[in-house]
């Protein structure tokens, strides 16, 4: 991957030709976005915290009209989206998206400004709001999202959220995980997720032809092993009866699982 642009929030690199990375690494979650340009249209995947507008970039990396998809309506995954009157959203997050959000706008705010962070001189966190709207398109497990020439498969994998989607580009073998895989402290910590159905989440991938993983945060060089460790460490808690809210937090090689 080759870094070719920098600006006072955004980073820009490249996986292929078609394919561009857009991160936020001045904000501690350092938060990926992921464009995938085909023939006909464009897909932005996750719109990233908001603090800038992301649509800017987008333009400059594509002339295609572009739809953003969610990963999962976090707040640092849907904050771009008012730049996008298409997005997509599964069916078991529509609510969250539109209001229904189950985390107070103090208690967002709180968490964006968690150090370490480098914001913009201009930016004001009190001018921060929560994005809210209506899916151009409520996606379910097993949907294609077409592209002209790219053609990408919706898998529902719930655990960290209800309506937790990972994106798998099978001709490439591209796994873009969102939040569900990445090298860091996995969270199965809040009232909202559900461990077991992130152990099975985990358990729907094994299967994948896959030959890159783009994770939603942190560390882009994420070993192909870790699907196989993962789902190792989640069913070893499972068997001993740890795989439950306040059982801990629990370290492994590449990776922690908070529940």
């Amino acid at each position: 991957m080759i870094n070719y642009k920098t600006n006072d929030w955004f980073t820009i690199e490249k996986i292929d030709d078609t394919t561009s990375i857009i991160s936020e690494y001045k904000h501690w979650e350092e938060t990926h976005c992921y464009l995938l340009n085909g023939r006909d249209k464009s897909l932005l995947i996750d719109t990233g915290l908001g603090v800038r507008n992301i649509w800017e970039e987008v333009q400059q990396l594509t002339g295609n009209p572009v739809a953003a998809v969610t990963t999962h309506a976090h707040y640092d995954h849907f904050g771009g989206h008012q730049y996008f009157p298409e997005f997509y959203v599964h069916e078991a997050e529509t609510e969250w998206i539109n209001g229904g959000f189950p985390l107070t706008l103090q208690q967002v705010r709180d968490f964006l400004m968690e150090e370490p962070c480098d914001f913009p001189a201009d930016f004001d966190v009190n001018d921060y709001y929560l994005f809210e709207g209506t899916p151009t398109r409520v996606l379910r497990d097993g949907d294609t999202i077409e592209l002209g020439g790219r053609s990408i498969e919706v898998l529902h994998t719930p655990g960290h959220s209800p309506g937790h989607i990972c994106l798998y580009e099978k001709d490439r073998g591209y796994l873009y995980t969102g939040d569900l895989i990445y090298i860091g402290e996995l969270f199965a910590y809040f009232p909202s997720t559900d461990p077991v159905a992130y152990m099975n989440s985990i358990k729907k991938l094994l299967p994948l032809e896959v030959q890159k993983i783009l994770p939603a945060h942190h560390d882009l060089n994420v070993p192909l092993s870790i699907i196989r460790e993962l789902d190792e460490a989640f069913t070893s808690l499972h068997n001993s009866g740890k795989l439950k809210h306040g059982s801990g937090t629990f370290s492994y090689p590449n990776f922690g699982i908070k529940l």
